[in-house]
């Protein structure tokens, strides 16, 4: 900020401050001293005003207003390039500054809770009540919003209480998959396959999970293209492969829907799914807390 522009803010709200303090107190001198009957000649729907003085404990609050105001100007940065002199924040005090502050108090009572559970292999951290309860309520604050407070997730994010694994279901990968993030490439066919092409290979792919198609499709045709465009990803009997993050064709488990339009447009267009990366945010122990919980969910399931 430039000397200018720092110095007209600070005068403007200085100067707005010193302005209503004499307006406040120039017309409480100007008041009656006592409530009276003298009427002003103004009438509103037969309701008549009164030339009475403000109520004592009104002014008040609007001299408490002006005590916490000039208070606040002090503590916090505001006035132009003034940093504020609230105790415990050196060179002033930013949201920031807080953030951290509360986070490092926050480490310091939590921190060792997580640390013993991070040393805990996550099969045992996962049955472990506690730790399961810890472990919610961080999904709830990092993951919910993506899918769902059930974790059942929605269009276009995975429901993870089932037995189907994008990235394999395994406590290590899915620990990883947390910590480094996931981004999954489907590209767009159209182009080099064509709008036949799109059609075929849509009803061939959901003809592994015994879909109707409508008529007028060439399943041979689509088997020919799948052959030669998705079997390097999706695997020769459309089983996908977890180190490629492509998923398996052949069950009844569609991340974004399995009606043939829907499976048309993901061939046509392609696909692109990024799962944030949560290392640098939460570190390793809570990943390791959250992992465990995440992998708990599915447990009843057959395990990929």
């Amino acid at each position: 900020m430039t000397s200018f522009w720092s110095g007209y803010i600070s005068v403007l709200t200085i100067g707005t401050l010193v302005a209503l303090i004499w307006l406040i107190f120039a017309t409480r001198k100007g008041q009656r001293p006592d409530a009276n009957n003298h009427k002003l000649g103004h009438v509103y729907d037969g309701i008549e005003e009164y030339d009475n003085p403000l109520p004592r404990w009104w002014f008040m609050l609007f001299v408490a207003t002006f005590i916490f105001t000039a208070g606040y100007l002090v503590l916090y940065p505001g006035l132009g390039t003034w940093k504020g002199v609230l105790p415990g924040y050196e060179g002033g005090w930013t949201a920031a500054k807080q953030w951290e502050k509360e986070m490092a108090k926050a480490d310091e009572k939590y921190g060792p809770i997580f640390a013993k559970y991070a040393e805990m292999p996550i099969t045992e951290v996962a049955k472990d009540e506690e730790a399961l309860k810890m472990g919610g309520r961080l999904f709830a604050s990092h993951c919910a919003v993506c899918h769902g407070s059930d974790a059942k997730g929605a269009y276009g994010f995975p429901n993870l209480t089932d037995d189907d694994w994008i990235w394999g279901g395994q406590p290590d990968v899915i620990k990883t998959t947390i910590l480094k993030g996931r981004n999954a490439v489907m590209s767009g066919w159209k182009d080099a396959i064509g709008e036949d092409g799109v059609k075929n290979v849509a009803a061939y792919v959901r003809s592994f999970s015994g879909l109707k198609n409508p008529e007028g499709v060439d399943l041979e045709a689509g088997k020919q293209v799948f052959s030669t465009t998705c079997v390097a990803c999706h695997g020769p009997e459309g089983k996908g492969m977890h180190a490629l993050g492509a998923p398996n064709l052949t069950d009844d488990i569609w991340l974004y829907g399995s009606s043939f339009e829907m499976v048309q447009k993901t061939i046509r267009e392609g696909r692109n799914g990024h799962m944030p990366a949560q290392e640098e945010f939460l570190g390793n122990d809570k990943v390791h807390l959250l992992a465990a919980y995440v992998y708990s969910l599915s447990q009843g399931n057959t395990e990929n």
